[in-house]
């Protein structure tokens, strides 16, 4: 019998960019004898009725779901009754933020950025003494980054002081966290695409007039052969976090020694097909048959 799958993407960011990517994760699907259907996650609410939660739906529950979004309700409900997800709505909450991304990948031997968790503030920041702190541990310039945030957008250049308060106090009813700053890895980093057990494509990415290489910030990709090193860093990561696949970015170090910058749940492939040429849902539709049976 052919298995029944969903691929749950979010209902309001239905652009080009990312139903395109969705119209391949079928088609790719199909070819592995997948019966696929595409879900907004606003078509799956979630109620609670006679007090047992519940999804107000009259489909028939899938053999796995593919969750291409961070509805994390969505994905605990999915779970609870009963079906695989291809992340899991764990691995995804802890992908989706970076300070419960770093503190799952501590105590592990992972060199990563010496990083501050900014304290929980209400309301507006009145009490800054902390930042001395956080000056005299990282010096300048510092990273700033949101906790939650995609494609580098959310992450800050500090260079002083000043910009320090004004920025925190910006902040302040957000999460967010205090990163010391790579000059090594300025404009550069690789990405690493995990899939079970193994790297099965990568890519570097060079800007040259911005710290950040993300390629929406206007970084270039090229291909590139990652080192026995970088691949076992990114599958270590990957497996931390209990993911099935991730993209795992990698910085370099002072001697370009591997250095942990974050890992996506949800990694676009457009970009790393157009720079290899590699389709990674092929690899993803494989391990998933296979654990599927």
């Amino acid at each position: 019998m052919r298995k029944k799958g969903w691929i749950i993407y979010n209902g309001n960011l239905y652009t080009t960019k990312f139903s395109e990517q969705v119209e391949w994760l079928k088609r790719t699907a199909t070819a592995y004898n997948f019966d696929m259907e595409a879900i907004p996650n606003n078509q799956l609410l979630v109620t609670v009725e006679n007090g047992q939660s519940k999804l107000l739906t009259e489909k028939t529950l899938p053999d796995f779901v593919f969750f291409w979004d961070k509805d994390l309700v969505l994905a605990r409900q999915l779970e609870q009754l009963g079906v695989r997800l291809f992340n899991s709505a764990r691995t995804i909450e802890i992908s989706d933020d970076k300070a419960l991304t770093t503190t799952a990948l501590a105590d592990h031997g992972i060199a990563m950025p010496k990083t501050i968790m900014a304290p929980k503030v209400f309301l507006q920041l009145e009490d800054d003494r902390h930042l001395q702190q956080v000056i005299n541990s990282l010096g300048f310039p510092m990273i700033l980054k949101e906790c939650f945030g995609s494609f580098g957008e959310q992450v800050y250049f500090v260079e002083d002081e000043q910009s320090l308060r004004q920025k925190a106090r910006e902040l302040a009813n957000k999460p967010f966290l205090f990163q010391e700053y790579l000059q090594s890895s300025y404009g550069r980093d690789i990405r690493l695409h995990v899939v079970g057990d193994k790297v099965v494509a990568s890519m570097l990415r060079k800007a040259e007039n911005d710290f950040r290489a993300n390629v929406t910030a206007g970084g270039k990709m090229y291909p590139y052969e990652p080192t026995s090193l970088e691949k076992e860093l990114a599958v270590t990561c990957s497996q931390l976090i209990g993911a099935d696949f991730a993209g795992v970015d990698i910085l370099f170090g002072e001697h370009d020694e591997p250095v942990i910058c974050e890992i996506n749940s949800n990694a676009h492939f457009k970009n790393i097909f157009d720079c290899t040429g590699i389709d990674i849902t092929m690899d993803m539709m494989s391990y998933i048959k296979e654990q599927i049976g």
